[in-house]
């Protein structure tokens, strides 16, 4: 190991940079958005299907359509060579043979898209992969973090290029002209509500629309969006459907689209990137502590607890790693929070080593300062944080009660500190503490179609019973069952060992069935 691991980490300028003084470079952002507007990112990977093999060049990837091959994706210098997507693979061959031929594999591309997305969550909280190769960022309120809009396509630009791919950039107020831009080589960020002009001028093929779509728009001689933006909607709804006309005003901004990110946007979010990739344990625990604190700090200014922790790491080749926590009640004590992460971390796998850590508060609840020296309260957080402790490693629960008569249905798994009221009348009922997963199968006998069994057949034996009583009949809920379900009659039996059983009878006199549901103490 390389001793320069072992000092405390430096911060290097944070991507996106946050501020020049090193002990101003922990970032919060605030999750109520900007009020100036919409601003959204649009990366297109026009390579990514061709650069998750990592072979030199030139190569393409093949499918099968209908039933020949037709080319997939290809690279620049496959594409230099004259090969085109959606071209005959022996076309292709013939033309240039020295291009090396891969099956496509959708799956991989899609795997690698989403783990780019992520990696992208450095920029902004928001972000949503486009398939088939493309991804927005929602960087509304952040571009000054990187010294502008431009500043912060060309960082980007340059992170995705280290990583291994070609990409092109474009900033709009929709997601669609950004994302139409990009998949035209990118362009200099739009000014808000100048997107339909910056979009004018675009072929109508970088709107993705359905092929026969595109077909007999180019029949009429709209070749460009403009041509689209300047015609009647009513006649293109007619013709091609309320699709065009709902991309057409989506691109524009007449009608908002909705943002579908792939995590949810964090309460309160503070982060830390280093010069120096984090591989040793003792510089991860360091910086998780300084977070830690920092997080707590402001999470009591603004008089909030946590409920739900992320920790998400960021790896130097572009890989992301979580670590999840959850608490019983809010808080923002550091250390019991350090304590809850303690485990998660041995978990993380560092590799070439972490350029950024960040610490995510998802799930918050008002914390009002506590009073110390109340014995209730010290011993209700007390208990708190040792089944926090405990559900890091088994799952935590307690039972309540809920307004049913039926037993399978008279107790819920609920959250160990929730309340638990009681439905009245639920305290008076005699029932056994332990019910059985599957009931079991009995054969009885009885003198009376109502009467106790006086004999029973249980796990191959017959067994003279000792004592019992009963019946307790309980009738099927009508607002939940069935109409056709059957009553049942529970009795209380004592074998002649002493153990005493739950048997209950269910149907009519003419065809019970017997089961044993319950043990009695």
């Amino acid at each position: 190991m390389r001793r320069r691991f072992c000092r405390p980490p430096r911060l290097r300028e944070a991507f996106p940079p946050i501020r020049p003084a090193p002990e101003q470079r922990a970032e919060f952002f605030n999750s109520t958005g900007n009020p100036t507007g919409t601003r959204i990112l649009a990366l297109h990977l026009p390579g990514l299907a061709t650069e998750i093999l990592r072979v030199p060049g030139p190569v393409l990837t093949w499918r099968m359509e209908r039933n020949r091959r037709v080319v997939a994706a290809a690279d620049i210098q496959a594409m230099a060579l004259g090969v085109r997507p959606g071209q005959a693979l022996a076309d292709a061959q013939a033309l240039a043979p020295q291009v090396a031929v891969h099956s496509d594999a959708p799956e991989t591309s899609a795997s690698r898209l989403t783990a780019l997305a992520l990696w992208a969550l450095r920029l902004a909280p928001l972000v949503a992969p486009d398939p088939p190769d493309g991804i927005l960022v929602n960087i509304t309120g952040t571009g000054h973090l990187s010294g502008g809009e431009e500043a912060m396509m060309r960082r980007v630009l340059a992170g995705l290029a280290r990583l291994g791919h070609t990409a092109y950039a474009a900033v709009a107020g929709t997601a669609g002209a950004a994302m139409a831009l990009a998949r035209c080589g990118g362009s200099f960020p739009v000014p808000p509500g100048g997107e339909a002009v910056a979009i004018a001028t675009l072929p109508i093929s970088v709107l993705r629309l359905e092929a026969e779509v595109t077909t007999g728009l180019r029949r009429l001689g709209l070749h460009q969006i403009g041509d689209l933006l300047a015609q009647p909607r009513a006649p293109l709804v007619r013709r091609f459907g309320a699709g065009l006309s709902l991309m057409l005003d989506r691109a524009t901004g007449d009608t908002a689209e909705p943002f579908r990110s792939i995590r949810p946007v964090p309460e309160w979010s503070v982060a830390l990137d280093f010069e120096e990739p984090l591989i040793t344990r003792a510089a991860i625990d360091g910086v998780v502590e300084r977070l830690l604190t920092q997080l707590c700090t402001q999470l009591a200014k603004e008089g909030q607890g946590l409920r739900r922790l992320v920790l998400r790491a960021h790896c130097v080749d572009g890989g992301v790693q979580e670590a999840e926590t959850g608490l019983g009640l809010a808080s923002r004590d550091p250390h019991h929070l350090a304590r809850l992460l303690a485990p998660k971390l041995e978990k993380l796998a560092p590799g070439f080593g972490f350029d950024r850590i960040a610490l995510l508060a998802e799930r918050m609840e008002p914390l009002a300062a506590a009073q110390a020296g109340l014995v209730e309260e010290d011993e209700r957080l007390a208990l708190s944080a040792l089944l926090d402790r405990v559900a890091q490693r088994l799952p935590a629960w307690r039972l309540r009660p809920r307004e049913s008569h039926w037993p399978e249905r008279a107790v819920e798994r609920a959250d160990p500190l929730s309340p638990a009221p009681v439905p009245e009348g639920w305290a008076a009922r005699d029932h056994p503490l332990r019910l059985l997963r599957r009931p079991e199968r009995l054969e009885a006998v009885a003198v009376l179609p109502d009467a106790p069994p006086f004999r029973i057949r249980w796990r191959g034996q017959w067994v003279l019973v000792r004592a019992a009583e009963g019946p307790e009949r309980l009738e099927p809920e009508w607002w939940r069952d069935r109409a056709d379900r059957p009553v049942r009659d529970y009795y209380r039996v004592e074998m002649p060992d002493g153990r005493r059983l739950w048997v209950c009878r269910s149907g009519g006199p003419g065809s019970p069935r017997w089961f044993l549901h319950g043990l009695l103490p």
